[in-house]
Formats: structure tokens, C-alpha cells, sequence
């Protein structure tokens, strides 16, 4: 049983590489490609289309549980697979309403698919798994941010604009790479829960179809409900509300290393013709960031041996070391959207080497909040393991949305100086949480 386990948990890291392989690259290079289209009728934005996938995915996540609960982790995975990979086609041939269509049918498969995710996790781990298997699935789940971007840099190295064909090229590559990861969800085991439920269901297969049928309905509409019940509870429990200050600074720097920051370096004039392709490299090196992190406090801190709390605590001082970096280094209009360059000079004058340094310390202190944060879940709501993960998809990704909104419009040290404030206040609320967790370990204990 534990082999299986571990089976799942590695096919359901590989089904993710592959499928945030497509994503991940297409959301760090949509709005450089957006504004290099030679398509005078599209008037989409790459950071508004990412704006409404966050926004719907926030309000979708607490419905989300409960279609999970009827349809099952393994197909509710499957069917937001497919839906990741219609967004991805759509830059193929791309029109402004097929691209906000996809937008809000991508936000409901996000929901649909992390909710599932957490849930199936869970489902395959113990409470001496738990950091094991969340560090092999985030390292796996972080490798998507090396393959794609190398073939951005090694495609667009040297570029001013990107050609329509080099587009098609590139998402016709990428959506081949999605469907194969949908595919693999179909490899899944069924755990030992599942087979419970199947025996369950193949001793009463001598009732008459039509009941059976209303038995599965009723039980379905039961569970949703039950599943959103659950969800508005736990919305009120001292740990989620203190946690939400941690859960809204990783949407906020989601956006930020996902989205805006690979968008600043390919406007940097100084860089040259390299600044396109340096897009690419930026991304596998916060991939190798979230990679060392998953890895260092996932895999190699088993049996709890290391504390969350410092953990979470590198995690801030790197990326406050970055923050502070690009401040200095990148300049202020960079992120601005209805600009292609930037003109203007940062403090200190722009550097590959510090560029790519603060990538990869976005990347290894995103791992370590989110590595964290689906370990104390984990192991503080064992038993509502899928409303928990909904909670904390949705408060990250309402920040997300908001902060890809704005990202357009607000100057950079603005951006860098609300993630500061509230990734300090995340941190403490977070140490609250863990130290009240570990007091009352202690006193069950005693």
C-alpha cells in the first residue's frame, strides 16, 4: 500500500510538470507575445486574461469541493486538464473572445484541479508522509519551469519581436506537452479508500438500477453539501483566519514571479536583444529556486525534524533580499502595460547576473511559503483535507487576481512595497499558528 501510495504521488507530479510545463511558460511569456502580435483586432492583455483566470479560480474554489466529492479526484483532474490545454491552443490562432472565453473556463479547471490535487495528496500520505510527499510533489511540480523556458531562450535569443510563426511554433509544442500530462491522470491508482467504496457499491448491484441510481444521487448532493458546510466552518476557525495573511502574500507573489517579473526584464532597453530571451532563462532559474526549495524542506525534512516556522522565516528574508535587489536594479516603468521598453534608469545600472539572482530567490522563497503552508494544512485538518486546500487556493488566488490587475498599471516599487508589508504579517501570523499547533501537540502528549 505504501508503494502505491508512493506511485500516485509521483504520477500525480509528472501529470503536473507536464501540464504547468504549457502553463507556467505561456503565462510568463503572454504579454511579451500579446504585444509583439501582428494582429491589429486582438486587443487582449496578458495580465488582465490572468486577472479574471485568478479571479474565477477564487470564487470557483469554494463550489469546487463539492463537484470533487461527486465526480471524484482522478476525473476532476482529467476534465481541467483538457481545459488548460483549449487555453494554450488558443494563442495558436488567437481573437480577443475565444482568449477572455478560455480565461474564465481555465479559472474553473484551476479550482477543479488544486482542489482535487490537495485532496488525492492527502488521501495518498500519512502524518510521517506528508512533508515527503508535498517536497517530491512540488520539486516535480517546479520542474515545469525548466523545459519551457529553455525553448523560449533558446527560440527568442536575440529577438526584438516575435514572428507569428516562432508563436505557433512554441504553443503548438506546448499544447502537445498539456494533453500529455491530462493523459497521465489516467494512470492513477485507486487507493485503498477507493476500493472500500467500490465494494461498497458492487454489493448493492443486485438492487434494482433506478435505485441504485437515486442512491448515488442522493449520497452526491449530500456530500456536496456537506463539503460546503465544511468550508464555511473552517472559514471562521482561529488557524484558516490567521493563516489567510500567508495565504494572500503567496497570491500576491505568485503574480509577481509568474507573471509581472518576466515581463520587466524583456522591457529593459539595457539588455539589448537579449532581453527577450532572457525571459526564458529567468523562468528556469526561479524553477530551480522552487526546485532546491521543494527539495530541501520537502524531501529532506521527514519526520518533522526541521521546524516550518523557520522555514517560512528564510523564505521572507530571501525574498525581501530580492525585493530590495530589484528596486535598486530594474526600473520603475517596467511593468507599466501599454509600454514595450522601458526608458527610464533604475539606482543602480541593470545586470543579467542580478536579474537572475533575484529569480532564483523568488523561486526558493515561493517554495518555502507554499511548501509550508500544504504541510501545517496537512497535518491540522487531516480529516477536511479538501475544504482546507479550497480555502487556501481561493485566498491566494483572489490576491493573485487583484495583484495581476493592477500589475499593469502600478508603478514597481509600489508592487514590491505591498508584498513586503504583508509577507511580514503573514510570517508572524504564521508562527502564531504553528506555535499554537505545537502547544497543543504537547498537551495531548502530556
Amino acid at each position: 500500500m505504501a508503494d502505491l501510495r508512493t506511485f500516485n504521488v509521483v504520477i500525480l507530479g509528472v501529470g503536473f510538470l507536464l501540464i504547468f510545463t504549457a502553463f507556467t511558460t505561456c503565462g510568463n511569456i503572454e504579454q511579451t507575445v500579446i504585444k509583439s502580435l501582428e494582429n491589429d483586432t486582438f486587443t487582449g492583455s496578458g495580465y488582465h486574461s490572468l486577472g479574471i483566470i485568478y479571479g474565477v479560480f477564487s470564487f470557483s474554489n469554494l463550489l469546487a469541493p463539492a463537484v470533487v466529492a461527486v465526480i471524484g479526484p482522478k476525473i476532476s483532474m482529467f476534465v481541467s486538464g483538457l481545459v488548460y490545454s483549449c487555453y494554450i491552443a488558443g494563442f495558436i490562432v488567437p481573437s480577443t473572445w475565444s482568449f477572455y472565453l478560455t480565461s474564465i473556463l481555465i479559472g474553473m479547471g484551476a479550482a477543479l484541479l488544486w482542489t482535487a490535487q490537495g485532496h488525492f495528496l492527502v488521501q495518498n500520505s500519512e502524518a510521517s508522509t506528508i512533508n515527503r510527499n508535498t517536497g517530491m510533489f512540488w520539486a516535480l511540480l517546479q520542474c515545469s519551469m525548466l523545459f519551457g523556458n529553455l525553448y523560449i531562450y533558446l527560440d527568442w535569443n536575440g529577438r526584438t519581436e516575435i514572428p507569428d510563426s516562432s508563436r505557433r511554433s512554441i504553443f503548438v509544442a506546448l499544447l502537445v506537452t498539456s494533453v500529455l500530462g491530462t493523459l497521465s491522470f489516467l494512470v492513477l491508482a485507486k487507493t485503498h479508500r477507493d476500493e472500500e467504496m467500490l465494494s461498497e457499491e458492487e454489493g448493492q448491484s443486485l438492487l434494482p438500477a433506478r435505485t441504485l441510481y437515486m442512491q448515488r444521487a442522493n449520497t452526491a448532493v449530500k456530500d456536496a453539501k456537506s463539503e460546503f458546510r465544511m468550508i464555511l466552518q473552517l472559514l471562521k476557525t482561529r488557524t484558516i483566519l490567521l493563516l489567510s495573511a500567508c495565504m494572500a502574500y503567496s497570491g500576491l507573489e505568485l503574480s509577481f514571479y509568474s507573471g509581472v517579473y518576466g515581463t520587466c526584464i524583456g522591457a529593459i532597453t539595457q539588455f539589448g536583444g537579449a532581453a527577450k530571451g532572457l525571459i526564458g532563462i529567468s523562468g528556469i532559474v526561479v524553477g530551480i529556486g522552487e526546485i532546491v526549495g521543494g527539495g530541501l524542506f520537502g524531501l529532506m525534512c521527514k519526520n518533522n525534524r526541521f521546524r516550518r516556522t523557520s522555514v517560512v522565516f528564510l523564505g521572507m528574508v530571501v525574498h525581501f533580499i530580492a525585493f530590495y535587489l530589484i528596486f535598486l536594479s530594474i526600473p520603475d516603468d517596467a511593468p507599466v502595460v501599454f509600454k514595450t521598453t522601458t526608458q527610464s534608469s533604475p539606482y543602480l545600472s541593470p545586470s543579467v547576473s542580478v536579474a537572475l539572482l533575484c529569480s532564483f530567490l523568488l523561486g526558493l522563497g515561493d517554495s518555502c511559503f507554499n511548501t509550508q503552508l500544504y504541510s501545517i494544512l496537512g497535518c491540522a485538518y487531516a480529516e477536511q483535507s479538501t475544504a482546507a486546500f479550497a480555502i487556501f487556493k481561493f485566498i491566494q488566488s483572489v490576491f493573485a487576481a487583484v495583484a495581476f490587475f493592477y500589475s499593469g498599471y502600478l508603478l514597481l516599487k509600489w508592487q514590491l512595497l505591498l508584498m513586503v508589508i504583508l509577507g511580514f504579517t503573514g510570517t508572524l501570523c504564521f508562527f502564531v499558528v504553528e506555535r499554537t499547533q505545537n502547544f497543543s501537540l504537547e498537551l495531548q502528549e502530556y
